[in-house]
């Protein structure tokens, strides 16, 4: 027993002293072993933290790193710590393995009767595959010019039929939002005859309010929020829906075990993330400043980019002389892919700054 309590205050320590030293440093230049990029390539194509988990959360998850029992204390904790932030129920609230499965829960609950689904074009879609594969028919409703959600236009494309419409707000990849009383008229009028779900996962980067006062009474409004982002904790996978009481039992219905797919280790690190308010104003500081600084420079390099409200940055490559993948790839920096032919548009995550001037230094060839 001496040895194990020996060995977990020992894993504790160091996480500890993990958590101070990468405080300390927050926005200086990351150890060099991360910058070795023959080895460990720069990641800016998944939109994650660079600044990963907080100090806090990384305390808290060495606690809890003997996984040898079921813990539902802990998931029960985490509800009510969401409840209480987001002033609604527990009852309100269901907590899955990140917020792309409340996606897919979205998804077969409404594919219960066929129909069809509308969905900007482009935004945050993997989860279409599911939907069709469910016998729902793809509405694709393009953006506007300036990259946003064509509110109009999706609420004009429902059809007796429609069973689900979805919103990504801010939306990915383009990094835009919707007006905000657009989008609770939008959602008046659409939860009329359908669910709609909207997608906040980049919502904290932004000053914006979440639309979550909508869900309480009206069934047919689902909002996904996720720990993946300026929490910093992509791979732990948690996420959480908020919605009606009614509406949220019928997700959890949809699920082999409610709750029972988060490890306690990730519960006790969302617990943690959410204290952590200094950590996380850190994240949205150092974010809006490696993200101005890119941006600069790409329309320096005459690359058209898009006024970003997230933690990543669309652009157009279509006035850039190079080969900007081949470029991505010979500098070892890992970023996404062409998302718009038409205009050659492209999506490149916010890291560190030091990240972002190797990230500019490649393109300038």
């Amino acid at each position: 027993m001496d040895n194990r309590r020996d060995w977990l205050k020992k894993i504790s320590l160091g996480v500890v002293g993990f958590g101070l030293a990468q405080t300390q440093t927050f926005a200086k230049t990351l150890p060099s072993p991360y910058l070795d990029l023959e080895n460990t390539p720069i990641q800016l194509g998944l939109n994650e933290n660079p600044y990963g988990p907080s100090p806090m959360a990384r305390i808290e998850m060495a606690k809890y790193i003997n996984m040898n029992r079921y813990d539902r204390h802990v998931i029960s904790n985490l509800a009510s710590k969401l409840a209480q932030q987001n002033n609604v129920s527990t009852k309100n609230i269901l907590i899955t393995a990140g917020s792309t499965e409340i996606l897919d829960l979205g998804v077969k609950l409404a594919a219960l009767q066929k129909g069809n689904f509308i969905t900007a074009e482009p935004t945050f879609n993997y989860w279409r595959f599911m939907a069709q594969k469910l016998g729902l028919t793809k509405i694709s409703v393009p953006l506007t010019t300036e990259k946003k959600h064509n509110l109009g236009a999706m609420l004009n494309a429902i059809t007796p039929e429609t069973r689900l419409v979805y919103i990504c707000n801010p939306n990915n990849p383009t990094g835009t939002v919707c007006d905000p009383e657009a989008l609770k008229a939008f959602i008046n009028k659409a939860s009329k005859t359908s669910l709609v779900l909207v997608d906040e996962a980049y919502l904290e980067f932004t000053d914006l309010t979440s639309v979550i006062s909508y869900t309480i009474e009206n069934q047919n409004v689902i909002v996904a929020k996720t720990f993946s982002k300026i929490y910093g904790l992509a791979g732990a996978r948690v996420g959480y829906a908020i919605a009606n009481e009614k509406t949220i039992k019928k997700l959890g219905q949809l699920l082999t075990w409610n709750g029972g797919d988060i490890s306690t280790v990730s519960a006790a690190g969302a617990i943690a993330s959410l204290k952590d308010t200094t950590f996380t104003k850190k994240v949205k500081t150092l974010n809006q400043n490696a993200r101005s600084y890119t941006i600069g420079e790409l329309e320096k390099l005459n690359i058209k980019c898009i006024p970003s409200n997230t933690s990543f940055i669309y652009f157009s490559l279509t006035n850039y002389k190079y080969n900007y993948l081949e470029l991505l790839k010979q500098h070892h920096i890992k970023g996404s892919r062409i998302y718009e032919k038409d205009g050659q548009w492209s999506r490149i995550s916010v890291g560190t700054m030091e990240e972002m001037k190797l990230f500019i230094k490649a393109l300038k060839h």
